[in-house]
């Protein structure tokens, strides 16, 4: 294979799934690419569990990129990522969780990587249809290049976890980042639509805001939060009463 991609290299790239004569290979390439140490069964799983969505890019028969992602019920998704969805979704709801995915130095740059994750969204829209509702990954908070790639994509921060690595016996800080799909959101928080509305005129570059109904409603939601608080600060006022009363204070000292 060429020390340097040629600039025609994605017209050539094929894409295919990997299989268990790719073992050696991929190891390899895991550990070209990334520092963490994945077990043997690993490369076994996802070579051989169709649970796996695992797509290779070849150029001229060998492997320069790949994308490992399992497609799973979002009950399934661990602790530290429960909150991905909200809760209003039913429980077999989906989402794709990203385990790896990676381009061979020469190669990058050459739009393999988007060629990839592009694929893998086609797949969910082909396999699980509009039931998958988000992408997710984790991702070293020194691994920049690949925050921007994510970043660039419309990948959003979701979690910061600290101490999430292990590599070589060190702990390392990662993040969670995640692209909602076919109208999937996290919980919902009072700030929500008016992210939802800076990230729509952000790809579209029309003028977006949350709607007149929803600004009134919060306007009257946060007016009410006050008369609640005032409310009961004046019902505190009118129940005080001084534990001694301040003739029998002043006879006590």
């Amino acid at each position: 294979m060429s020390d340097v991609a040629p600039p025609t290299a994605l017209s050539e790239v094929q894409l295919r799934f990997l299989c268990q004569d790719d073992i050696e290979n991929v190891k390899q390439l895991c550990s070209d690419w990334f520092p963490i140490e994945y077990p043997d069964s690993w490369y076994q799983d996802i070579t051989s569990n169709k649970k796996f969505f695992s797509l290779a890019a070849t150029f001229r028969g060998g492997i320069v990129g790949m994308i490992v992602a399992e497609i799973k019920g979002r009950t399934k998704v661990h602790k530290e990522d429960g909150d991905i969805l909200s809760s209003s979704f039913p429980v077999d709801t989906q989402v794709a969780y990203i385990l790896s995915l990676g381009v061979v130095k020469e190669f990058r740059k050459h739009g393999i990587g988007s060629l990839l994750l592009d694929s893998l969204k086609e797949h969910i829209s082909t396999t699980a249809q509009d039931h998958c509702k988000a992408i997710y990954l984790h991702v070293l908070t020194t691994n920049n290049t690949a925050i921007h790639f994510y970043e660039n994509r419309d990948f959003r921060q979701h979690h910061y976890l600290p101490y999430y690595y292990s590599i070589r016996g060190v702990l390392k800080d990662g993040f969670t980042y995640v692209l909602y799909i076919n109208g999937g959101h996290p919980p919902w928080t009072i700030l929500y639509p008016f992210e939802k509305a800076n990230k729509t005129q952000t790809n579209t570059s029309v003028e977006a805001f949350p709607s007149p109904h929803f600004i009134l409603f919060l306007i009257f939601y946060v007016l009410s939060l006050s008369r609640v608080k005032l409310g009961s600060h004046r019902a505190q006022q009118r129940t005080f009463k001084p534990p001694i009363p301040m003739k029998s204070l002043c006879r006590r000292v």
